[in-house]
């Protein structure tokens, strides 16, 4: 479905990987569920490698964790400084 969606948004999947692209929709968790397939592995091997992804996650769950339990707030505090993550616009306000 995701592979869709991106297709759908003109996404080309003949580029080298890595490349610029329109969009990039990767399936970070799913709850409790472990996977490990040829095409998907869950929870996604870099999520808490990446900045860029914890920082959002967090701020739509503080307490958000790996199945198992590994706190994702604390794989954020234990990355090395550097890379910057810049908010696009404001954060909407909870119902």
């Amino acid at each position: 479905m995701c592979k869709a969606i991106e297709a759908e948004r003109g996404r080309d999947f003949s580029a080298p990987r890595h490349s610029p692209r329109p969009v990039d929709l990767d399936l970070l968790l799913l709850g409790e569920l472990e996977l490990r397939t040829e095409r998907l592995t869950l929870p996604h091997p870099e999520v808490t490698a990446r900045r860029f992804v914890l920082m959002p996650l967090l701020e739509l769950d503080p307490g958000l964790a790996l199945p198992g339990g590994a706190s994702l707030r604390d794989a954020l505090e234990a990355l090395p400084e550097g890379e910057r993550v810049d908010r696009a616009g404001p954060f909407p306000a909870a119902d």
